[in-house]
């Protein structure tokens, strides 16, 4: 079974605009995700963009990279439209990876990839543990909540993702910017209206629950951090150029 792995991403994010060409280290944030994904070595990596300056770092990097519409409303409808541009008659699963995630761990894209072959499961993501209570408030950070308590073997289903929450409900994780569909999972996603549920959270993957497609949710060794704002970014540069 084949995996491909399409990493969405533009320059005009509302939050911080240009986001993705931002450096650290002397190398954009688009492209170490790309970089990040490759290692992983699951399947075959292409950026899908609305920008020809990210196709052009991209490639400058060593990496490939697809131009698409300006007007798609979900990164998951953007790779969609990459998936159907490219020769996908023997491709079985799409790993669509955030391109603002440069710490996502290699292994934990792997178990993803793993766990989806393993079950046939339609959709999948990840989540990990929050340590800091303070993110059960904090709006930038996604949450999921999650029919069985996670462990390293399990893959329960997701019963809803929100931007806040209070900490005492059961089996609250942190949400990643990490999603692996089956193919024909992917195509009746984008045949959807993006739900009212979906519109007023500002979650994508809400459209998926609203019409019943199910989500399992694999357990993460790291909780990385994603770049939503000046700060974000900021923190990661910083850890990512101490490593370095």
């Amino acid at each position: 079974m084949k995996t491909l792995v399409i990493i969405p991403s533009r320059l005009s994010a509302t939050r911080l605009p240009g986001k993705p060409l931002l450096k650290i280290d002397g190398i954009s944030m688009i492209s170490r995700v790309f970089k990040k994904a490759e290692e992983a070595n699951i399947g075959e990596v292409i950026v899908a963009t609305e920008d020809q300056e990210i196709i052009d770092d991209v490639k400058q990097n060593g990496g490939q990279a697809i131009l698409t519409k300006k007007n798609h409303k979900t990164g998951t409808d953007r790779i969609y439209e990459a998936l159907q541009k490219l020769n996908s008659a023997n491709i079985d699963f799409i790993m669509n990876l955030q391109g603002d995630e440069p710490l996502m761990n290699i292994d934990d894209i792997r178990n993803l990839n793993d766990k989806m072959k393993k079950n046939q499961s339609y959709l999948g993501t990840l989540a990990s543990k929050i340590k800091n209570k303070n993110l059960y408030g904090n709006k930038n950070i996604v949450k999921v909540s999650t029919k069985e308590k996670l462990d390293n073997l399990n893959f329960p289903e997701a019963i809803n993702f929100m931007r806040e929450t209070i900490e005492k409900s059961e089996n609250i994780y942190h949400h990643l910017g990490i999603y692996c569909y089956q193919k024909e999972t992917l195509e009746n996603f984008v045949s959807f209206n993006q739900s009212s549920n979906e519109l007023k959270n500002k979650l994508e993957q809400l459209r998926a629950l609203d019409n019943d497609i199910k989500i399992n949710v694999a357990l993460a060794k790291t909780s990385p951090i994603g770049v939503d704002t000046e700060e974000d970014f900021l923190a990661i540069k910083k850890i990512m150029e101490y490593k370095s």
